[in-house]
């Protein structure tokens, strides 16, 4: 197995985003990449481009019917996707397909040990649903993800941990009857922000109940209170026996966001991200990818996404 981290980097993964008066806007991967350069990582990973996916790759997750919707809303080039959140662009298809595609090559590389983890900056849309885009969200990268594992790789024990401000509900309620699917996710109450899911009593249905753990914070939440609650979040991973594990390091919960009311610092990132390195060298032969998921304060997502990539190549400590 190599001991790279591999990291995705190219104009066409940038192509994701919603114009310059959108919150998903063309500012954050470029503030990444600047903060990515300057602080050297570069010279700890190994850079690969962006892949787009092919139609049926995305169709392992979602309907056909709804993927050709997105497809003629990409050729004509304007309306909404969904309800107002999610507008549609010319080539909007070729971008999300994009953001699937290069995910999925991130998860080929680590499965056939080109890469022992990576990071994906624009990628864990989590709130598109099998049958339509929500918040943002086009193609839902995470679902594609998990079900390629099963189909392609194989790997049918997946922990899928969120640490984004809002809900991870497109892939939570996708799986929520899924017993193999371990589930964790830290975010916003939901009674304060959108979507409005993941009450702590939203544990699974069925055969999954108990195999899904929501932890719902206030407004205002900090390291302290996050790193209250990651031991047993961090125990119930590990208990899954994870074969492989995707993390979505929205960095939307760091203090300061103009859409939302968490308040942590880069620390958190840094600490799961290592912490899940750890574990996953411990349990899944080091498998691990981390998507980049929201954040809408430039300088807060590349601070937030620096410190993961560094905890994945081994440099958990601050600085």
């Amino acid at each position: 197995m190599s001991g790279k981290t591999c990291v995705y980097l190219g104009e066409p993964l940038a192509r994701y985003d919603f114009g310059a008066g959108h919150p998903f806007g063309p500012y954050r991967y470029p503030a990444f990449v600047n903060a990515f350069d300057s602080r050297g990582l570069g010279r700890l990973v190994c850079r690969k481009a962006p892949v787009m996916a092919r139609r049926e790759e995305i169709e392992t997750f979602h309907e056909q019917a709804y993927v050709a919707e997105v497809a003629a809303a990409s050729r004509r080039g304007s309306g909404w996707l969904d309800q107002g959140d999610t507008p549609a662009f010319p080539g909007v298809y070729e971008a999300a397909a994009t953001v699937v595609g290069t995910v999925l090559d991130a998860v080929r590389a680590i499965c056939e040990g080109g890469c022992r983890n990576g990071f994906v900056p624009i990628a864990g849309l989590h709130h598109a649903r099998r049958d339509g885009a929500a918040g943002f969200c086009v193609f839902n990268d995470c679902g594609v993800a998990i079900e390629t594992l099963r189909r392609r790789h194989g790997l049918h024990r997946i922990a899928y941990v969120d640490i984004d401000a809002h809900h991870g509900d497109g892939v939570f309620y996708a799986f929520e009857e899924d017993p193999a699917l371990c589930f964790v996710d830290f975010h916003e109450d939901g009674r304060c922000l959108y979507p409005g899911t993941g009450a702590a009593e939203e544990t699974g249905r069925g055969p999954a109940r108990g195999t899904k753990l929501n932890i719902p914070l206030p407004p205002e939440s900090n390291d302290e209170t996050f790193l209250a609650h990651w031991p047993r979040a961090l125990d119930f991973i590990g208990a899954a026996r994870p074969e492989f594990i995707l993390l979505q390091c929205g960095a939307d919960s760091l203090a300061g966001d103009p859409l939302t009311h968490l308040a942590y610092t880069e620390a958190v990132h840094r600490r799961v991200a290592g912490d899940l390195r750890a574990l996953a060298g411990s349990c899944c032969e080091g498998r691990l990818l981390a998507l980049g998921g929201g954040g809408y304060h430039p300088d807060n997502l590349a601070r937030a996404w620096c410190a993961v990539v560094a905890a994945l190549c081994g440099q958990d400590r601050g600085g």
